[in-house]
Parts: structure tokens; C-alpha cells; sequence
């Protein structure tokens, strides 16, 4: 259980180190964010499909691939109803501050930042579930991609809200948040599989389904839309393969 709290203190921190670096480097260059996010891209799909979908698998017995492929679409098409519901980074990191009033402009970055919180929950849920198949090494590799991811996101919300006119103070405060809402989703995730361990294998099916959608609809969009495609697909491999090489290690 302490390794569980320090894991989701750890992911939820990683946002908070984010934007950190943010109000350090307001104005961070597309090609290094896109680089950056394209390597946690990479650390994100070996881990879930290492950390989760395989060992679904493993613990789904005689219906294996039925509750592995079932959980992964269920996991995508809930993030699906998300956005529907709320739009995230894509959609609203490209707005033009200059076309709206100082109101409808802090309107539309609390609204980008509220969308990251709330998929920031499903994030934390992957890795505490992560946990709760017992396997602590495929656990930390999830948690570590998950954080990887969560630096350059915590990045990008401290320029916007800046320029919105939001105080640094409340900035500051707004960008925890964000980071809490994963330790919230982390502890969730372990307890709901430790208390009901028979819906682990769809469980973890569910959680890599999350990611798997997460990095398709919102990670490579994003990291291909400024020019630096070439860059981040390179950084995308390099990224799965230090994954690769770490799960083989571990063994």
C-alpha cells in the first residue's frame, strides 16, 4: 500500500513538475514539447499494451480474448464519451486569445484546464490498477509512463492561463488540482481491483484500452500538427523501445 500512495504521489506530482518547468520557460518551443510528448507517447503504448493488455491475458483464462478485446473498446469508447462531453488539447490549445474578451478567454482556459483534469482520472485509474494485478514492476512501468506524460501537459496549461490573466498563485493551484485528480484515480483503480479481484483481466483490458485511445486521438494529433512529425515519430520508438528494453530487463 505505501508503494501504491508513493506511485500515486509520483504520478500526480509529474503534473506539478510540469508546470513548474512552465512558469520557468513560458514560452516552450512546438518542436520540444512535441518531441517530449511523442517519447511519452511511446513509454505510454509499450506500457499499456506490457502492463496491461498482455497481462489481461494472462488472467482472463478460458474467455481471455474475449474480456481483453471487450474491455480495451470499452475503455476507448467511455474517453470517446468524454470527449464529447469536454473537448481537450487539441481542441482548445489552438485558440487565438486575440478574437475573444478577457472573460470568455479565462472562460475557455478553465475549460481546457477542467478537460485535463478529467482525463487525467481514467490516467490514474490505469496505474493503480496497474497495481492491483500484483505485478509491481509492470505497475511502476505504467506509472512511469503515465508521469512521463503528465510533465509536458502540466507545461502546456501555465502559458495559457497566464496570459488569460489568471494570478500565478491560482495557476499554480489549478495545475495541483489537475495532478491530484490522478493520486484520486490512482488509489481508485488499486482498490477497486484489490476489493473485487475478479474483474482484474477486464479491468486492465479497460485501462490499456484508455491509454491506447488517449495516445491515438490526443497525444500523436498533437505532436504532428506543428511540423515536427519526423522528430516526434523517432522520439515515439525511442520512447517504446526504453520500455521494451526495461520490461525485459525486469523479467
Amino acid at each position: 500500500m505505501q508503494m501504491v500512495l508513493l506511485t500515486a504521489l509520483g504520478v500526480g506530482g509529474a503534473t506539478i513538475i510540469g508546470s513548474i518547468i512552465g512558469f520557468i520557460f513560458k514560452k516552450i518551443s512546438h518542436r520540444f514539447s512535441d518531441i517530449v510528448l511523442s517519447f511519452a507517447a511511446g513509454v505510454m503504448l509499450a506500457a499499456a499494451v506490457l502492463g496491461l493488455i498482455v497481462p489481461s491475458l494472462e488472467y482472463g483464462g478460458r474467455f481471455a480474448i474475449v474480456i481483453t478485446v471487450a474491455g480495451i473498446f470499452v475503455g476507448a469508447a467511455c474517453l470517446n464519451l468524454v470527449d464529447k462531453l469536454v473537448p481537450h488539447i487539441h481542441k482548445l490549445a489552438g485558440t487565438d486569445p486575440e478574437n475573444h474578451s478577457t472573460n470568455a478567454k479565462r472562460d475557455k482556459v478553465l475549460l481546457f484546464v477542467m478537460a485535463i483534469a478529467i482525463h487525467n482520472l481514467p490516467e490514474g485509474i490505469a496505474a493503480g490498477v496497474g497495481f492491483g494485478s500484483g505485478n509491481t514492476n509492470e505497475a511502476l512501468l505504467i506509472a512511469g509512463g503515465i508521469a512521463l506524460q503528465n510533465i509536458p501537459e502540466g507545461m502546456v496549461i501555465i502559458g495559457p492561463m497566464l496570459s488569460a490573466g489568471i494570478s500565478p498563485k491560482r495557476t499554480f493551484i489549478c495545475a495541483m488540482a489537475t495532478g491530484l485528480v490522478e493520486v484520486v484515480g490512482t488509489l481508485l483503480g488499486y482498490f477497486a481491483v484489490s476489493v473485487a479481484s475478479a474483474i482484474l483481466p477486464f479491468a486492465l483490458a479497460f485501462a490499456g484500452g484508455t491509454m491506447l485511445y488517449v495516445i491515438s486521438d490526443e497525444m500523436i494529433p498533437e505532436t504532428h500538427a506543428h511540423g515536427s512529425q519526423r522528430g516526434a515519430t523517432y522520439a515515439l520508438l525511442v520512447g517504446f523501445c526504453l520500455m521494451l528494453v526495461s520490461d525485459f530487463l525486469l523479467a
